[in-house]
């Protein structure tokens, strides 16, 4: 008989008998064999071995077992336990019926809470208990590709024995734990717009979980483990965790408990609510009721979701939604995580609301939207922050102000960063890395891996300020109750997808630790800048807002909020604000400067200057990177300016003329690809499959520009060697030209850094030497850019090059060869479509 995995009113210490060690394995055309449990086949090497090392959208398991598997040994029933019913308990396994002395003694498809199977009566001396578990069949057939408690994209579809076995005369497998109570979890409500604890109004800063665990394929059983994973989330500012469509093990509970982590499971699943499948309906159903009869006991588990990305009947989500508030009504629940991708909105029943829009938008607005990055297939141009000039005051208020519960940002982020190989190494468990080795050699082959790290580096720079750029206007809009990223780390599924500021293994990638900059933007008290712009020219205003987001659990009155712009050491302007009582979104005070005044204090020159905010007393601190520009003349002087490489300027350059090329794409026979400010969202093969299929524009793809500051080009035009907020106009009138019909060795000025499916050798400004003249490819439209400062400084900041003598390319070639490189279409590598399982 087996026993629904409830938990049981126990007043009295179970007596148990641990069955962790040595079992037997057999399996149809497998030997019989010793292996260890707790553990998978998969580390065991058990299985059928991965022969193929071309996958690229995910790990790829070493060793892959599926079906069932036996795991047999000989037990012992004390002599006091004789007469008395003993239970069996697997604290997570897969689908599993148990043998004693041959005989059946249940079933069971738990798979997201322990399974206890009554073995009865047994008599005092050795018996022979069998396990058989089938990881290839027993379970709605949707969960194998749709859910992170079975998918390959993250957790594997592992067969084996997790946690804790041992045998109990008690049906309740956490008779004897302790639960450690956090005054951070005391009354969690919601209300209106907000959540609040302890009396207090907080903000979730949450991130996504995908069950990634590159060295075992499963998730720790442990409290250390969890102590450890969720220890990094806390020192990131993390406050709050989402598991996408899997539910984690009572250790990550009780962590969470210790460390104050705001908890939210999901049923088993990411797909479509169709009550006509009563096989999906009884078996979501019966795992959620688990759930929460083996885990609400824990204080941190205080939410609660149906799945992820759910379409379907609303009418059966909420049926659920009723059926679990009855059964455990001091937990706030929703529909699936960003259900229907938002369209659908606000339903009775929902007490918050997870998504990434609340309700449709016309095709080209944004009113509806609740985070600051898209795909292309979801909404044009990718979201606000890849569409409108660089600001901070862009925020969410028009859609969370007309809300009737808290809303929370869905998977916010999902910036790219180009992988560093170098994190091939640290795979030395069961999953291994060849989509990085495939995409190291498509750049090996590209002529480019010695630029690896460079790429890696300034598409991680970049996509940091983009993250920072979304969780802030998050921050921003007074009605809204949290986010959840996506993803403080790498998900290296569904195409691959390196979105994290932490690698797989949530440790720092290899540009090293950036953990103080990140609690910046990522705490519980956050200083924020609300201007509509962080360039300037010289004739106009700072006219800003400055706020502090307040979620720390007291009042800052009394303290001040310190600010000062700086210039390297030297400070140019500072002041302080006092801070009114209150929590949440607070108006602190307000920045009126003069442009003009803080260029004159600065010397000569354009300048990037830097705003520092920080609450006195404490160590809540935040800055921004402003730049300033001077009054900019576009003055072509020996330049000769042209849209197009006719015989008469070809002539002119051959004979000795200076150049500047803007082509547009049609001249270079669209051998282009499109301007992409942000870096491209999630990965390139998925969703520019799905645009095509929709019909929509794709992406271009690209992940922000490697450059070197240090270049003459750069005199007026301060930069890093990173893409950044003053890079806007240029790059947004940007077609990048496809190099690779050049010469293997031939690097741009400024480099655009493609993705890991195509590869393309991608220039912005390129310099060559034609004949006895002097050629500058620019692939923007600078007389388009130049109606913003930054974009006018960066036009004369090329002129002025190229009138210096230090305009002299190296690279020589014929203005023919030169033509032929360029015109002409490139295709990258074949790409197989891939298309995410939401409702596309």
């Amino acid at each position: 008989m087996v026993l629904p995995g409830f938990l049981f009113s126990v007043t009295v210490l179970a007596q148990t008998v641990d069955l962790s060690g040595s079992w037997t394995f057999s399996a149809d055309g497998y030997r019989r064999q010793e292996v260890r449990l707790p553990g998978t086949l998969d580390e065991h090497r058990i299985g059928v071995h991965n022969e193929r090392t071309d996958e690229t959208t995910h790990l790829s398991r070493l060793w892959s077992y599926r079906g069932p598997a036996s795991y047999e040994r000989e037990i012992e029933i004390p002599a006091s336990w004789a007469g008395k019913v003993a239970y069996l308990h697997l604290e997570r396994t897969k689908p599993s019926t148990v043998f004693v002395d041959g005989s059946e003694c249940g079933y069971s498809d738990n798979i997201s809470t322990p399974q206890v199977f009554a073995l009865g009566a047994l008599t005092a001396g050795p018996h022979r208990l069998l396990v058989r578990v089938d990881n290839g069949s027993g379970v709605p057939p949707q969960l194998y590709g749709s859910s992170h408690a079975y998918t390959e994209d993250t957790q594997t579809n592992w067969n084996g024995i997790l946690g804790r076995i041992f045998l109990s005369l008690s049906p309740d497998t956490y008779a004897d734990e302790e639960i450690v109570d956090n005054p951070v979890f005391h009354g969690f409500t919601s209300d209106g717009h907000h959540f609040y604890a302890n009396g207090h109004l907080i903000f979730l800063r949450g991130k996504h979980d995908a069950c990634v665990f590159p060295l075992t394929g499963y998730c720790p059983m442990d409290l250390e483990g969890w102590m450890d994973y969720l220890g990094t989330c806390k020192e990131y500012g993390i406050n709050h965790v989402r598991f996408h469509s899997w539910c984690p093990p009572d250790a990550a509970f009780a962590a969470a408990d210790r460390l104050g982590i705001y908890m939210q499971p999901e049923l088993p699943f990411w797909g479509t609510f169709n009550p006509r499948d009563t096989t999906l309906r009884t078996f979501l159903h019966k795992e959620g009721v688990n759930i929460l009869k083996t885990y609400a006991r824990h204080p941190s588990f205080v939410m609660m979701a149906l799945g992820n990305e759910l379409g379907g009947s609303v009418e059966m989500m909420k049926e659920f939604v009723d059926d679990f508030r009855a059964l455990e009504p001091d937990i706030l629940y929703t529909f699936g995580s960003n259900y229907s991708l938002g369209y659908q909105g606000i339903k009775p029943g929902m007490d918050y609301f997870t998504t990434c829009r609340i309700g449709g938008e016309a095709w080209g607005s944004y009113n509806t939207h609740t985070r600051g990055s898209f795909s292309f297939a979801d909404a044009a141009d990718g979201g606000m922050i890849n569409h409108f000039r660089p600001n901070s005051v862009m925020a969410f208020d028009e859609a969370c102000d007309a809300a009737s519960v808290p809303i929370i940002s869905h998977e916010t982020g999902q910036f790219q960063t180009y992988p560093d190989y170098g994190e091939i190494d640290k795979y030395t468990g069961v999953l291994y890395p060849y989509n990085f080795e495939v995409f190291r050699r498509r750049l090996r082959t590209a002529g480019m891996e010695d630029q690896a790290m460079d790429f890696h580096r300034a598409s991680y720079e970049w996509s940091f300020r983009l993250y920072k750029a979304d969780v802030e206007m998050d921050l921003r809009t007074r009605n809204m109750a949290g986010f959840q990223l996506l993803d403080l780390q790498d998900y290296p599924g569904q195409g691959s997808a390196f979105v994290g500021i932490l690698d797989a293994f949530m440790e720092p990638k290899g540009v090293g630790s950036k953990l103080d900059e990140w609690r910046q933007f990522c705490s519980e008290v956050v200083p924020l800048l609300r201007s509509d712009a962080f360039c300037y020219g010289a004739g106009e205003r700072i006219d800003a807002q400055l706020q502090v987001a307040n979620y720390g659990g007291a009042s800052l009155e009394g303290k001040s909020l310190e600010w000062s712009i700086c210039l390297g050491e030297k400070v140019l302007r500072q002041g302080e604000c006092s801070l009114p009582a209150g929590e949440g979104l607070i108006d602190a005070g307000s920045l009126h400067l003069d442009v003009s005044q803080l260029l004159k204090a600065c010397g000569k020159g354009n300048v990037r200057v830097r705003l520092e905010l920080g609450v006195a007393g404490t160590d809540y601190r935040n800055g921004y990177d402003l730049w300033l520009y001077r009054d900019a003349k576009i003055r072509p002087g020996k330049v000769l300016v042209t849209h197009a490489l006719d015989p008469e300027t070809v002539a002119a350059l051959e004979a000795g003329a200076r150049v500047l090329w803007m082509p547009s794409s049609a001249e270079l026979g669209g051998n282009t690809v499109g301007g992409l400010f942000q870096t491209d969202y999630w990965n390139y093969r998925m969703f520019s499959s799905i645009t095509e299929r929709k019909g929509v524009e794709t992406s271009p793809g690209t992940l922000g520009i490697l450059t070197d500051p240090a270049l003459p080009l750069f005199d007026g035009f301060p930069t890093s060697f990173h893409s950044d907020w003053q890079w806007f106009p240029v790059v947004k009138e940007s077609h990048p030209v496809i190099l690779d019909g050049l010469p293997r060795g031939y690097r741009p000025l400024v480099q655009v850094i493609d993705n890991v499916e195509r590869n393309h050798r991608l220039g912005l400004v390129c310099e060559f030497r034609v004949g006895q003249g002097s050629l500058l490819l620019v692939a923007s439209d600078l007389e388009a850019a130049s109606a913003t400062p930054e974009g006018k400084a960066f036009y004369a900041s090329v002129l002025a090059y190229m009138n210096s003598p230090q305009f002299a390319p190296a690279f020589r070639i014929g203005a023919d060869e030169l033509l032929a490189s360029l015109s002409g279409r490139r295709a990258g590598p074949a790409m197989e479509a891939l298309y995410n399982i939401s409702n596309y």
